[in-house]
């Protein structure tokens, strides 16, 4: 059925949601929030643009899913991240994204390692790193942000994951975790 997951879990986030995402450094986080909110208004700024690795649930304990996290993240070197042009995931989901030219296996390695242990990701879709810049809004506005992305590049290097909750009714940063052994970040 779509929107649930496996487990008959629920995409929608609530309480016990948990979230591991690539964060983007300050700068290009500025140029693509800017881009973001002149696509789909003011509250396009409220969620930081980042790739998200995992998002769903933890199927045991928080404190068991989050030891889990640190491991892989402990575990993974840093890498490169390289988005150049856009892409669409139109018709079967309003989105149009930033294409992940370099870094794709490392984040689809990460993804496969987290799911490996006590967390769950639901979502609709299989899983494909990208970073969403305008999700279901009017048709001539996806188009617009898919032509004026379309030449759109940068390159960052990923030296850490974001662990994000949603217990108090929003997405926050629980933990910033260093690849490479070093804790957090």
């Amino acid at each position: 059925m779509p929107g649930i997951s496996e487990s008959a879990a629920s995409p929608a986030p609530h309480a016990d949601s948990l979230g591991v995402v690539i964060s983007m450094p300050s700068e290009l986080a500025g140029e693509l929030s800017n881009w973001r909110v002149l696509f789909g208004g003011p509250g396009a700024a409220v969620v930081p643009p980042h790739i998200t690795l995992v998002s769903g649930r933890a199927t045991g304990s928080w404190t068991d899913a989050a030891e889990h996290v640190r491991s892989i993240a402990a575990a993974t070197q840093p890498f490169t991240v390289e988005l150049r042009g856009t892409g669409t995931f139109q018709p079967v989901s309003p989105v149009v994204y930033l294409n992940l030219v370099q870094g794709v296996t490392e984040c689809m390695d990460l993804h496969e390692r987290l799911e490996g242990g006590p967390l769950e990701h639901l979502v609709e879709f299989d899983f494909r790193p990208h970073l969403t810049v305008a999700h279901d809004l009017p048709e001539d506005v996806m188009a617009r942000a898919e032509s004026e992305m379309a030449e759109f590049a940068a390159q960052f290097e990923v030296n850490s994951i974001g662990l994000f909750d949603y217990s108090r009714g929003g997405w926050a940063l629980r933990e910033e975790l260093a690849l490479g052994g070093d804790g957090q970040f």
